[in-house]
């Protein structure tokens, strides 16, 4: 064992497997929890705090700092220069943070008017300060540890995170008390200081005890991660804007929870993908200096190749099942989410492709690019959207998401094949070497079981 996890490739993936799986397992059990416990009015204004503070906040602060983060880190020569770009990060995160929270205090009712949530929204937000304050040293402990290849701590920190919030949510159940939306802000802040007390035990080693920003820095960080800022600000919004968009032009929060809920099942295809994503990004950006894009091109189309093959079982299941998972999960009132889903899991099926070639043009410093590419796709996804919101009505925004997802997947993968030359038949070829691989080393496995003669 201990062999095996001599390799970066097998300890990381290890890891960040487990940290992804954890956050959508304690995820669907928190959702499973609240969804049987709170109105749907409830449950949408939930769904869109998570949006707010989780993918808006959390998801683009760290776009902007991470990558820069573990980039310059492990290009780095010596411990001055890492402890300048550390202090300067930290610095960066903590300024967004404070403009952030002074964003919530000056205009938090108005986004909360806008959503049609009353002041609930705004409330929860107002509540949640402490722990927006909390995330500064959450991501910044995360990307110290990933600059380092290091991803147990991650895994930890993430675990203790998660199992924390469902705790505190299990013993009001336990008590027999009404959830509040408040009182979730107020666990949502206690879970990520208990997540940040445990990244700290294990980053201990490679803190260097320094802070020194540095104006240089400040400016390369800005230049590399300003692109990749505006990229996950993109993202983020065009992950989310079937239920902004629903939240913004219908008068319920409820329509919000329907689609969160198939959101949420949506998630388990995703683990595989973002999973890859936090590996790969600091060994493509090694390759890229190092070995040149034949190399970086050879990663991409391996791991798209192996994610697919991954979470095409169980995307069948789910588009053979979909009624089944739905009320499986969030119960007979959320029948109605079963064609969201289905919608849902063939636009996950082009996931790959885009996710990981975003991660790739950013790993080669074409991080311009990279941020033309996803406004392009979210220009477009906002003009679907909002047609077939119009004219369609409550599904309209899953089937944009669908039809959005098949324009982008084509467009995505002619701009990779003429920057890094990726071949679509070399990755169906790596797709069925995959199965391939995997029926030959379980049959040897199978084999070597029935010689085994049972001990008397």
């Amino acid at each position: 064992m201990k062999k095996y996890f001599a390799s970066y490739w097998i300890r990381s993936a290890f890891y960040v497997f487990l940290q992804r799986f954890s956050l959508t397992f304690f995820g669907l059990i928190n959702f499973i929890v609240l969804i049987r416990h709170l109105s749907k009015p409830q449950m949408g204004v939930w769904a869109l705090f998570l949006i707010v503070v989780t993918n808006v906040f959390e998801s683009t602060k760290s776009a902007l700092l991470k990558n820069a983060h573990i980039r310059y880190v492990t290009m780095g020569k010596d411990s001055p220069e890492k402890s300048a770009i550390a202090s300067t990060s930290l610095l960066i995160n903590a300024s967004i943070t404070f403009l952030f929270i002074g964003f919530i205090l000056l205009f938090g009712t108005w986004l909360s008017t806008a959503l049609h949530t009353g002041t609930e929204l705004s409330d929860m937000l107002k509540w949640f300060i402490p722990g927006m304050i909390c995330m500064i040293f959450f991501s910044h402990f995360e990307a110290i540890q990933q600059s380092h290849f290091d991803f147990k701590g991650v895994f930890a920190g993430n675990l203790v995170r998660q199992a924390t919030f469902f705790i505190l949510i299990l013993q009001d159940y336990l008590r027999g008390s009404p959830y509040s939306l408040n009182s979730l802000a107020i666990y949502q802040g206690i879970s990520i200081m208990a997540g940040v007390l445990t990244l700290l035990l294990f980053s201990r080693k490679y803190l260097l005890f320094r802070f020194d920003p540095t104006r240089g820095w400040t400016k390369k960080i800005f230049s590399y991660g300003g692109f990749i800022f505006g990229s996950g600000v993109i993202s983020t919004v065009y992950s989310n804007l079937d239920q902004i968009l629903t939240a913004a032009l219908t008068t319920s929060p409820s329509y919000v929870a329907t689609y969160n809920a198939a959101t949420r099942l949506n998630n388990f295809i995703d683990i595989p993908s973002y999973a890859a994503g936090e590996i790969l990004f600091p060994k493509m950006s090694q390759a890229s200096v190092a070995e040149g894009v034949g190399k970086v091109r050879y990663f991409y189309e391996r791991m798209v190749s192996i994610l697919l093959a991954v979470i095409f079982p169980l995307a069948v299941f789910i588009l053979l099942f979909p009624k089944f998972v739905i009320i499986l999960i969030a119960g007979k009132q959320y029948e109605s989410a079963a064609l969201i889903l289905q919608l849902y899991i063939l636009a996950s099926l082009l996931g790959p492709l885009q996710n990981q070639a975003a991660n790739t043009l950013n790993s080669l410093g074409r991080t311009a690019l990279c941020f033309t590419l996803n406004a392009v796709t979210l220009a477009a996804k906002l003009g679907i959207t909002f047609v077939c919101l119009r004219t369609i009505g409550f599904y309209g925004a899953a089937i944009a998401t669908l039809i959005t997802a098949l324009l982008s997947g084509i467009f995505w993968y002619f701009i990779m094949n003429r920057q890094i030359g990726v071949n679509l038949l070399t990755i169906f070829r790596y797709f069925w070497d995959n199965y391939r691989t995997a029926w030959t080393t379980g049959m040897k496995i199978i084999g070597r079981l029935r010689k085994v003669q049972p001990m008397v």
